[in-house]
């Protein structure tokens, strides 16, 4: 049985939807607020949260560090919703949630992510979506893909494609708060699978990519590294 905190104008739009959340094995509560979700947690020690980083009477960066921080609730998944602004964007990375979406939400983007993580083991690495074009087909089509542990150099994906070395790709980044760019990559190392996951991992490099594209990772990859040494330092 997984328990489900969802805010009320969110589980409104998701009603719509036929989804996994019509399950029996789905126990659903609504919260008016992210103080409302913070005392329905405490009761029923739900799996999964979602909540806004804007909320009255708490912000999604305090629900986060209270729930993070406290032994009996932190066993939780918690998705943050947020506008898409820098600002905003800079926000999430201290809330220490395990991903944020960005406004307008996706009923299919959020729904597949909140059945990843109520099926996953959490995770502790921030996770930015992307889409990729395999090189050298004939229909262009855009998979969707999650980045982990990005640097300048490449990163790693994670994506239900069968890729193999040598492969090349097109990535195409959003990053809230900071310009759309897309950057040429290289399959280098095919990651083993874990039992229980339903997603395949690959490492990649980038190639041929250009100086300003390089400039706006490096400055996200800055952000990072400054809202981390805030957290050590708290």
């Amino acid at each position: 049985m997984k328990k489900v905190i969802l805010d009320k104008k969110i589980n409104k739009e998701l009603e719509k939807e036929q989804s996994f959340l019509n399950r029996e094995d789905i126990i659903k509560f609504t919260s008016i607020s992210n103080k409302h979700a913070l005392l329905l947690h405490k009761a029923e020690k739900a799996d999964l949260i979602v909540a806004n980083l804007d909320s009255k009477g708490m912000s999604g960066e305090t629900l986060c560090s209270i729930i993070r921080n406290d032994k009996e609730l932190n066993k939780v998944s918690i998705i943050i919703l947020c506008q898409n602004t820098k600002s905003h964007y800079q926000r999430c990375l201290k809330c220490q949630a395990n991903t944020f979406i960005a406004h307008p939400v996706n009923n299919a983007v959020l729904l597949q992510e909140m059945y990843q993580l109520l099926n996953i083991a959490q995770r502790k690495s921030i996770r930015i979506l992307l889409k990729i074009i395999i090189e050298g087909t004939i229909k262009k089509k855009a998979y969707k893909a999650y980045s982990e542990n990005i640097s300048a150099s490449g990163m790693q994906i994670n994506t239900n494609l069968l890729l193999s070395e040598g492969d090349t790709i097109l990535c195409n980044f959003n990053m809230p708060g900071l310009k759309n760019f897309s950057a040429n990559a290289e399959i280098v190392r095919v990651i083993e699978k874990k039992i229980n996951e339903n997603f395949n991992s690959y490492g990649i490099k980038f190639i041929d990519m250009s100086v300003e594209d390089s400039k706006t990772i490096e400055k996200f990859l800055n952000n990072l590294k400054e809202i981390n040494g805030r957290r050590e330092g708290d």
